[in-house]
């Protein structure tokens, strides 16, 4: 599958391979977000591509030798004690420029923690060096701190540092040539990841692919979860146990505290690990955004989500042969559970569009505990101040009119203990409606490319 939406990568890097005489890059992401991809798609028929393994240092030098005399015949006839040795012969032996890819870079450094060092030298005494050097990895944390980390031998000598992040619903209507909403329900399921996107496009239904994809213990992706947090911790189980939590509805600190049995300060390093790699986030109400202490945690990324929503808690059911039983539950809970992906898509819209051609910051939403004034899904204000847009985005029902809804959406904003004067600008994200009017928002509208 071509990576949709990597165009601008895919020419960043070839321009970077091109000018840069002999590079030193670096790209980072999460596990099947395309990175092995993005680099295959820049490499000419000439240049080297090694995948590490998990074994000792001194058989993956052998290994690499193998894979250079492909190119350079006999190279592996030298026994390298290291990978000085290694990369000075190379240097050596080579008879025209080319470039090396080197993937699942972290696994090097398990085996050889030296190996920034030795990279480290051959960049900084300036060889007359015939390849450029390209290391990837899914440990975002570990090969984020060899370019961040001021301690790292690598750090400030990268000519190009790539993270990879993950695609959004718009790429996945693209990939799958569906309608918008169906894109939506999707996404809601398989997230950012092409390589999932692939998963269910060998498929001929959304059932059949959970199935086939995640609903079974023979499954591709049924312990998917547990593969990517290993890319990145040594104990998964606390993450498990905080996102199970979530998932069923447990999002406050102090409640997923008191029903692992931690204090709450015992789960500052999983919490923010979880966030650093973008599984989860913070919702803030829009008149406490600068009072982090009054979050909740959701799941932002979707396929953690639909795991821990619908995989997690049906282990047993699954493994017991249930799968219908489990798709049956799937089915019944399944429009309430994209309404959220919905609001989170249209909340992240609201920054990048304009309303009545006015701009507006970013969209967060709002609750509150009078039993008065009820909440809000969209809230923001204007860049230039003027004007609040308030908002909600309803998915589970079919939008016949929406004259009651602005109504109802302006008598709301007109109580705000927070309007401070500016005028409110109502809006509905819907999923679908009889008639489109101003003011209103369709799935065709955020995914329109």
């Amino acid at each position: 599958m071509q990576i949709i939406n990597q165009y601008t990568e895919q020419k960043r890097l070839k321009q970077a391979l091109t000018n840069a005489g002999t590079a030193f890059i670096v790209i980072y992401g999460r596990r099947h977000y395309g990175k092995s991809t993005l680099v295959k798609q820049a490499l000419e028929k000439d240049d080297l591509y090694f995948v590490a393994d998990r074994t000792e240092a001194r058989h993956q030098i052998a290994q690499f030798a193998r894979v250079i005399a492909d190119k350079v015949p006999g190279f592996n006839d030298t026994v390298y004690p290291n990978w000085t040795s290694l990369f000075e012969n190379l240097n050596i032996r080579l008879q025209k420029r080319l470039n090396i890819f080197i993937d699942e870079f972290p696994y090097l450094l398990k085996s050889d923690p030296e190996l920034p060092a030795v990279i480290s030298v051959m960049l900084d005494n300036k060889w007359n060096r015939r390849f450029s050097l390209i290391i990837c990895g899914s440990s975002q944390q570990l090969m984020e701190s060899l370019v961040s980390d001021s301690s790292s031998p690598l750090y400030g000598r990268a000519n190009e540092i790539f993270k990879i992040q993950a695609m959004e619903a718009i790429s996945l209507r693209q990939a799958m040539h569906c309608p918008a909403i169906e894109a939506i329900e999707e996404y809601s399921v398989w997230g950012g990841s092409p390589y999932y996107w692939q998963l269910r496009l060998k498929e001929k239904s959304l059932e059949d692919a959970l199935k086939s994809c995640v609903l079974s213990p023979q499954a591709v992706l049924y312990d998917e979860p547990t593969r990517l947090f290993l890319d990145e911790m040594r104990d998964t189980s606390q993450s498990f146990s905080i996102l199970s939590l979530i998932a069923s509805g447990h999002n406050r600190l102090s409640t997923i505290a008191e029903m692992m049995g931690k204090p709450t300060t015992a789960l500052a390093a999983p919490l923010d690990k979880l966030l650093t790699l973008g599984y989860i986030d913070r919702e803030v109400s829009y008149s406490e955004i600068q009072n982090p202490k009054k979050s909740f945690y959701k799941i932002v990324d979707p396929f953690i989500r639909f795991y821990f929503t619908f995989v997690t808690p049906n282990r047993s059911m699954i493994e017991s042969g249930m799968t219908d039983s489990v798709v049956s539950q799937i089915q019944k809970q399944f429009q309430a559970y994209v309404s959220h992906t919905w609001e989170h898509i249209c909340r992240s819209a609201v920054s990048s569009m304009r309303f009545n051609g006015i701009a507006f910051k970013p969209a967060h939403k709002w609750w509150t505990s009078s039993k008065t004034l009820t909440g809000f899904d969209i809230l923001s204000e204007s860049v230039d101040r003027n004007y609040l847009l308030a908002g909600d985005c309803i998915w589970c029902e079919k939008v016949s009119g929406t004259k009651n809804f602005f109504q109802e959406l302006e008598q709301k904003a007109a109580s705000l203990p927070f309007l401070n004067g500016r005028t409110v600008m109502p809006v509905l994200f819907v999923r679908e409606t009889d008639r489109k009017e101003n003011g209103v928002y369709t799935p065709n509208d955020l995914l329109y490319k």
